[in-house]
C-alpha cells in the first residue's frame, strides 16, 4: 500500500470526530522553531454546518481492537486498514505546514494492540514534533481510554488540547453499543487532567499542560436519550470538569447494525443542541430551564425563544433599566449586544433606533422589550409565536456565504442567540 493510499484511508476515517475546533492557545514559539499556536496563528475555516476544518485531521491507525457498533473502524467492519508511524506523521505535518496547507494537527487513533501501546505511540509522535522537529503549532490530541495515566500526562504537557469522547450520553447505551468502554474509563482521565490543571493554578505556575483545555463529543440519535438528558450531562461536564466545549455529532447510519437506528438524527437537532449549549455557557441558563429531562428541544423555535414563550410573565423588560441577566434572556439580544446596552445607557437613554445600530434583532426582541416605556410588539401570544416562527424560518433559509455581514456569519457559526 502506498503512502498516499494510507493517507486517504486515515484522513477519511478521522472525519467523524467533530471535537477538533482549532481555537488556538498561548503557546509561544521557541528560538529556532517553526509554527505558532497563538490565537492569531491559527486559521479558521468553517463548513456550511459550522465545523472547523483548519487542521490536518488524521488517525494514526484505523485498526481497532474495540467493536463499537456505530464506528466505521470497529474490529468487525469490512474496511481497508492502514497505520502510520510517528516519523511518517511528523514528516507529513512539517511538510504540509511548510507548504502552508495547515496551521496545526488533530491526531487520533483507533486502539490497536493495547490502549497503552497506542497511547505511547501517540505520545512519541507529539514528542518528536515538539522536541525533534521543533514544531510550535497547534496540536489537539485524542486521548485513549484505559491508557497509562503517566503517559497521558506526559502527552498533555506537549499538546494544546486533549479530548476524550464520551460518544454516548449514558452508561446503558455504552454497554449496548460500545461494550469495551465504560463511563469511568472516559471520565477518569478527564478528571485527572482537570486535577492537574487545578494544581497548576493553585501553585501559581504558568499553565504547562493543555493550555487550550479539554473537549468531548456526543453522538446524537444513535441511542434513545432525549435532549433534556443530553443537556443535563453537558451542564455537568462544563461545571464539574471545566470543559472548553462539548461537540454534538448527529448520528449518520454509515454502518449496518441491528442495534442502531436506520435513519439519522438530522442536523436540526444537532443545531438546536449547539444553541442550547451556547445558552448554558454564555447566557446564565440552567439545563433544566431550557429543556426538561424527559423532553426534546423545540423544532419550531430556537431554545431562547422557546424559553421566553413559556415565561411571558417575565416580559417585557425595559431596556434602560433591566439588569444584564434579564437582557441576556431576551430573544434577539446576544451577549455582545447586552454588554453594549449596559455600557451605552450609562450616557443616554436608549431608543429603538439605538438598538438597530447595535444590531439587536428587533423582529424577535420587540415582543419582549420596551424602550423609554414604549412597546412595539404584539400583545397576543399567538401572534408572537407566529412572528417568531416566520423569523426563524427566514434565517434558516438564508445561505451563509463568504461575504455575509460579519455579525450574521458569526451568529450562524457559533449559535449565538
Amino acid at each position: 500500500m502506498t503512502f498516499e493510499e494510507k493517507l486517504e484511508i486515515l484522513t477519511e476515517s478521522a472525519k467523524y470526530d467533530v471535537s477538533c475546533s482549532s481555537s488556538g492557545s498561548r503557546r509561544k514559539n521557541m528560538s529556532g522553531g517553526i509554527g505558532n499556536a497563538a490565537p492569531t496563528g491559527i486559521c479558521h475555516s468553517f463548513t456550511p454546518d459550522g465545523r472547523c476544518i483548519s487542521l490536518l485531521k488524521i488517525l494514526m491507525s484505523n485498526e481497532c481492537v474495540y467493536n463499537c457498533e456505530y464506528c466505521p473502524s470497529r474490529n468487525s467492519a469490512d474496511s481497508r486498514r492502514a497505520r502510520l508511524t510517528p516519523d511518517e506523521i511528523c514528516s507529513l505535518v512539517i511538510g504540509f505546514y511548510k507548504r502552508n496547507y495547515i496551521e496545526g494537527l488533530f491526531l487520533s487513533s483507533a486502539v490497536f494492540g493495547t490502549p497503552d501501546k497506542t497511547m505511547e505511540l501517540l505520545y512519541e509522535t507529539v514528542f518528536k514534533l515538539r522536541k525533534v522537529y521543533r514544531f510550535n503549532g497547534y496540536i489537539h490530541l485524542k486521548g485513549i481510554p484505559n491508557a497509562d495515566p503517566q503517559t497521558v500526562m506526559k502527552a498533555a504537557a506537549l499538546v494544546d488540547r486533549m479530548s476524550y469522547n464520551l460518544e454516548l450520553p449514558s452508561e446503558k447505551s455504552l454497554k449496548l453499543l460500545a461494550p469495551q468502554k465504560t463511563r469511568q474509563s472516559l471520565l477518569l482521565p478527564m478528571l485527572n487532567l482537570k486535577s492537574a490543571l487545578d494544581d497548576e493554578k493553585q501553585n501559581g505556575n504558568r499553565r504547562k499542560i493543555i493550555p487550550a483545555g479539554q473537549t468531548t463529543q456526543l453522538i446524537i440519535g444513535a441511542s434513545p436519550e432525549n435532549d433534556g438528558q443530553i443537556l443535563k450531562l453537558t451542564e455537568s461536564l462544563y461545571r464539574k470538569i471545566n470543559l472548553r466545549r462539548v461537540y454534538y455529532s448527529s448520528y449518520i447510519p454509515v454502518v449496518q447494525s441491528d442495534k442502531l437506528p436506520t435513519v439519522g438524527a438530522g442536523l436540526l437537532r444537532e443545531h438546536r443542541l449547539y444553541q442550547a449549549d451556547w445558552l448554558i455557557r454564555f447566557y446564565g441558563f440552567d439545563a433544566g430551564e431550557i429543556c426538561g429531562e424527559g423532553e426534546n428541544l423545540s423544532k419550531e423555535y430556537d431554545p431562547k425563544c422557546a424559553w421566553a414563550l413559556r415565561n411571558m410573565h417575565l416580559f417585557p423588560v425595559e431596556i434602560n433599566k433591566a439588569p444584564l441577566e434579564a437582557l441576556l434572556r431576551v430573544p434577539g439580544i446576544g451577549a455582545k449586544s447586552a454588554y453594549k446596552i449596559i455600557e451605552a445607557r450609562r450616557y443616554a437613554a436608549l431608543d429603538f433606533d439605538c438598538l438597530v445600530r447595535m444590531r439587536v434583532v428587533l423582529k424577535r426582541a420587540r415582543h419582549f422589550i420596551t424602550c423609554k416605556g414604549k412597546f412595539y410588539g404584539s400583545d397576543s401570544t399567538a401572534q408572537i409565536k407566529n412572528s417568531l416562527l416566520i423569523a426563524g424560518r427566514s434565517e434558516a433559509d438564508e445561505q451563509l456565504c463568504m461575504f455575509s455581514e460579519p455579525a450574521a456569519a458569526m451568529s450562524a457559526v457559533t449559535g449565538e442567540l
